[in-house]
């Protein structure tokens, strides 16, 4: 890819954006020559229908997704204007991460993160559980293999299931456990 993340100061009309839509991912959208300003945006505000922040470039932004949940993505264009673009860049946060090593290892670590209301999100063959000291300290104490990093939380579980869903070929973790939660 021959885009790049804009460090300097963003020089286009730095009046306020209004955002009420997104048009894409530069990772799954061609991004030639484009002058990037990046939306730092945390974990928890990937949800937000309205959200106001200021781009690294100094613009001032307001998210309006009044009729759905945007569900903000790292790389995630908000706005596109001749060669400049304005981007969600995911702050990496302070994660517990975990790679649980059978299903039924996996299957107790998700009834305790369930039973105390914490997000979880996975990562290829990992968990990941932004830090909260308590959870760490019993993962501590029930000697599961665990590290601290700071990641980007981008692929979280979804608090719904679907009744019927497809598993087969998929040795993952989140495929293996899903199957148990819908039963």
């Amino acid at each position: 890819m021959s885009w790049r993340w804009h460090n300097d100061i963003f020089y286009f009309n730095l009046k306020p954006v209004l955002i009420t839509k997104k048009y894409g991912n530069i990772y799954s959208s061609p991004v030639l020559h484009k002058s990037i300003d990046v939306l730092p945006v945390e974990w928890y505000e990937t949800g937000k229908r309205i959200l106001h922040r200021t781009t690294a470039g100094g613009v001032n932004v307001t998210l309006k997704f009044l009729s759905e949940n945007p569900n903000l993505q790292d790389g995630d264009i908000l706005w596109e204007e001749g060669d400049a673009m304005i981007v969600v860049q995911m702050i990496p946060t302070q994660c517990i991460i975990i790679a649980p090593v059978s299903i039924n290892a996996a299957g107790a670590l998700c009834y305790e993160i369930g039973n105390r209301h914490l997000p979880l999100f996975h990562d290829e063959n990992e968990l990941l559980i932004p830090y909260d000291a308590p959870l760490h300290n019993l993962l501590q104490a029930s000697e599961y293999m665990i590290r601290i990093e700071e990641r980007k939380l981008k692929y979280p579980f979804k608090t719904t299931v679907l009744p019927h869903v497809q598993v087969a070929g998929n040795d993952s973790i989140p495929a293996k456990v899903l199957p148990l939660s819908i039963t």
